[in-house]
């Protein structure tokens, strides 16, 4: 009918600025390609680092709709999509919840998404900082490395990536937060974020070696959670 999945590749943005290259600004040729007589939007979609289900509807009514269940469903406490991720590092547990409230966080020059452990009443009521929830469940493990399904229940940007580090396993390619996960004797510990400048992911050389990398070539590595399954109404 109206509704259109693809498969986005790691890297791909949704929207982007004039002549860049972006989801966004293929979809006039995707439509021409498949003879689409109506304009074609962006249902839902992974973020810009993320690969995996882009849903597209040719109906205006219909893309509503269901971004409109997709809240709905979050408020209700269902999880609507599931992703899949392969972290450096197997969880101690091998299900769970990962809870802690997000903020955003000037780091120097840049601006970053940090946990808040214990927020305040009042930062939560100023909607300085958002408590959000993923569930986890460790599907493989092998080499040192873990295959996860991971279902947010909450959306807030790079939530994935901090909920991972905070399970002291970071997602592959991840060169954004890996930094905050330290080492000492193999034991992994969380560093907080203002303590640990960001930085091109470091792996050990068995890993590299499995990967076919060379150390100059780790930041080229793509960040490794893909969105692979969403619920419709």
């Amino acid at each position: 009918g109206a509704l259109l999945a693809l498969s986005k590749p790691p890297g791909l943005p949704i929207l982007g600025r004039p002549g860049d290259l972006s989801l966004d600004a293929l979809l006039p040729a995707l439509r021409r390609r498949l003879g689409l007589s109506a304009e074609l939007h962006v249902v839902k979609a992974p973020a810009r680092e993320y690969s995996g289900l882009v849903l597209l509807s040719s109906c205006y009514h219909t893309t509503k709709k269901l971004q409109q269940f997709f809240t709905n469903a979050r408020q209700r406490g269902q999880y609507p999509a599931t992703y899949r991720a392969i972290a450096v590092g197997v969880p101690a547990e091998a299900e769970g919840e990962i809870c802690t409230g997000l903020c955003w966080q000037q780091q120097g020059d840049r601006a970053m998404v940090v946990p808040v452990p214990a927020p305040g009443r009042r930062s939560l009521a100023r909607k300085d900082v958002k408590m959000t929830l993923t569930r986890y469940r460790v599907l493989s493990a092998a080499g040192g490395c873990a295959l996860l399904q991971l279902q947010p229940r909450t959306a807030f940007p790079e939530q994935l990536q901090v909920h991972l580090t905070l399970l002291l396993c970071p997602a592959l390619g991840d060169h954004e937060h890996s930094s905050q996960v330290g080492r000492v004797l193999g034991v992994p510990f969380f560093l907080a974020p203002e303590t640990a400048p960001t930085r091109t992911q470091v792996l050990d050389e068995e890993l590299l070696s499995r990967l076919g990398l060379s150390p100059r070539q780790l930041h080229h590595l793509p960040l490794h959670i893909h969105l692979q399954e969403l619920v419709l109404p």
